[in-house]
């Protein structure tokens, strides 16, 4: 389906991680996606924003894209969505608790 389309054209008709992970020819576990394909996704995300893969050919970027979704997916087969901490939401610190005696709620 995507052989003869541009990378960019192909990008933008990949929707889902299995859509992305069955485009780049990476093998997974539908198990492993179904737990962690958000996370996959963004961690994918972060590889490719530090890959130098502004200026290079379709098949450069192609193989970029594939090493970092691959990297991607192999971090959530070894681990899991809590441990790797990919959202922030997982970086925000415990609620600080406050403790305020009795004695300062009565009335004066």
């Amino acid at each position: 389906m995507f052989d003869t389309i541009t990378l960019d054209d192909a990008l933008d008709e990949l929707e889902s991680a299995e859509d992305f992970l069955t485009y780049f020819e990476v093998a997974f576990e539908p198990s492993v996606v179904q737990v962690s394909r958000l996370h996959i996704l963004q961690r994918y995300h972060d590889y490719l924003a530090d890959a130098p893969t502004c200026d290079a050919g379709d098949d450069a970027r192609r193989t970029a894209h594939r090493d970092a979704l691959t990297r991607a997916y192999g971090d959530f087969v070894r681990s899991t969505p809590l441990d790797e901490k990919v959202f922030k939401v997982f970086h925000l610190r415990e609620p600080q608790v406050t403790v305020i005696p009795v004695e300062s709620l009565r009335i004066r």
